[in-house]
């Protein structure tokens, strides 16, 4: 099963490092790359701006992603060289960078991919906690081009390689198909293997498509209008975690994770029958238990449930690497007659609803709001998320799983709880980044034993009644 944490907690055999980093005179020349016309994508935009504004927190507040694996062989440094450059200069999403301007907008710059040029850095015999932090210390922020590194540690009988990439730049099917990605190029490079790689999309071009999406909306545009009925129906707010985390106003509240398992395989396909008898998917299940949970702890039957959704278009963008994400929402209603069978489809169909508002990006929705739509949300927000990836379906998954593969991010700030579902093949795994205080450690905590009661009660008897107070709208 493919491991998740902290960097701090990544725990790699230790070894002797060689990291590939842009040269000095690939910097100086992204440094004067020209502006490019096509924005960053909203998601960016704004993961930027929150960025910027939090400069100062002392800490990198902006998620560093690490992904990780074993190979079994010699290193060869030269094929390494080769197989990192030509698996950067193959994305244009490590093409760009972003630069604030004075009146607040971001620009994208372009750098020509004949300057790009990653070189290896010899840097010695490290232990496990050294290793954790050089990985974090040589790889730059978001607004700084060169902000990925790659790496290779070697140890008897082989060596771990890893790929960290700023978040500005990836996300969860991209860290997985990195792995195939270096691997085949390494392969090739190294042995003559001569396996072909997939073409890939261009990310430039995805967020091209986005803006031109987004300038068509108006505020009386009808998924403008979807999102900001849901907001207004949730007393102007978006959703929050159903216990309470102990954050405060002012300064940080630093990250910390937990892992817990779900059920094994033979549960989790009892789960996906009973969805599927329903005419539901799994992620609609998912979110279904999610909303029982939440009326349970908070005794309100509106349940605002948010979801991540790939924005890939067609084949080629589903092997890019970038951030092809947005959040659609999944409300739901419980009352004291609902169980997990009735509510299913009712998720289904909120489910397949939020997805035709994929490519609206609630980021543009607040640009276009007015002050008389009454919305309470700050610059910044967060919302507590519900991920279900059913891991066995990602490309290159077996040989991450079969290399130790693991995926990990930095210490960052969190102010909601975010929670991964993952199916792998043999488990399925449940993961929660939340803010590092003793409320929240113990919310999180309740609310994993319940979630996994609930969900394990309909994969053993096919449905689930909660245990509702008296519910309120």
């Amino acid at each position: 099963m493919i491991k998740f944490g902290l960097i701090e907690e990544w725990d790699p055999r230790p070894g002797h490092l060689t990291s590939w980093v842009a040269s000095l005179a690939s910097v100086t020349a992204a440094g004067q790359a020209p502006v490019h016309p096509v924005p960053a994508s909203h998601q960016q935009e704004e993961y930027l701006k929150v960025a910027w504004r939090n400069e100062s927190a002392g800490f990198r507040f902006a998620r560093l992603c690490l992904m990780a694996f074993d190979v079994t062989a010699p290193l060869d440094v030269k094929a390494m060289t080769t197989a990192v450059n030509e698996f950067v200069r193959r994305h244009d999403s490590f093409r760009s960078w972003f630069s604030m301007e004075d009146d607040g907008s971001v620009l994208r710059h372009l750098v020509p991919t004949e300057d790009i040029e990653m070189v290896p850095v010899d840097h010695g015999d490290l232990d496990a906690e050294r290793l954790c932090t050089l990985v974090q210390e040589e790889t730059a922020g978001p607004f700084n081009w060169d902000c990925f590194t790659f790496g290779a540690i070697e140890w008897d009988g082989g060596f771990t390689i890893y790929a960290a990439v700023d978040h500005l730049n990836t996300d969860g099917i991209s860290q997985t198909s990195t792995c195939l990605e270096l691997m085949t190029l390494y392969l090739n490079a190294a042995f003559g293997a001569g396996a072909e790689l997939p073409s890939v999309g261009s990310y430039i071009d995805y967020c091209a498509r986005e803006r031109a999406i987004s300038r068509q909306l108006t505020r009386r545009s009808p998924h403008v209008e979807r999102w900001i009925e849901l907001v207004r129906a949730n007393e102007g707010r978006l959703p929050s975690f159903p216990l309470p985390l102990g954050t405060g106003d002012e300064g940080y509240t630093r990250s910390a994770l937990l892992n817990a398992t779900v059920f094994d395989e033979a549960a989790a396909q009892r789960f996906e029958d009973v969805c599927r008898e329903l005419g539901s998917n799994v992620i609609s299940g998912v979110m279904a238990t999610a909303a029982l949970v939440y009326a349970e702890f908070t005794g309100k039957n509106e349940y605002f449930g948010m979801t991540p959704k790939s924005t890939r278009s067609g084949a080629e963008e589903m092997n890019s690497v970038g951030w092809f994400t947005s959040l659609i929402p999944v409300p739901l209603t419980v009352d004291d007659t609902t169980t997990f069978r009735s509510l299913a489809p009712q998720a289904a169909r909120s489910y397949a609803a939020g997805k035709e508002l994929t490519d609206i990006s609630f980021h543009r929705v607040l640009e276009l709001a007015e002050p008389a739509d009454g919305l309470d949300v700050v610059p910044g927000w967060s919302v507590p998320m519900i991920s279900y990836i059913d891991v066995r379906k990602l490309p290159g998954v077996e040989i991450f799983e079969a290399g130790n593969g693991c995926l990990f991010g930095n210490r960052g700030s969190s102010e909601e709880v975010y929670m991964w579902v993952n199916r792998f093949p043999t488990t399925t795994s449940i993961t929660f980044l939340y803010p590092n205080t003793d409320i929240a450690r113990e919310s999180v905590q309740r609310y994993v034993e319940r979630f996994v009661e609930v969900i394990s009660t309909v994969a053993e008897q096919g449905d689930y009644r909660a245990s509702l107070p008296a519910l309120t709208s």
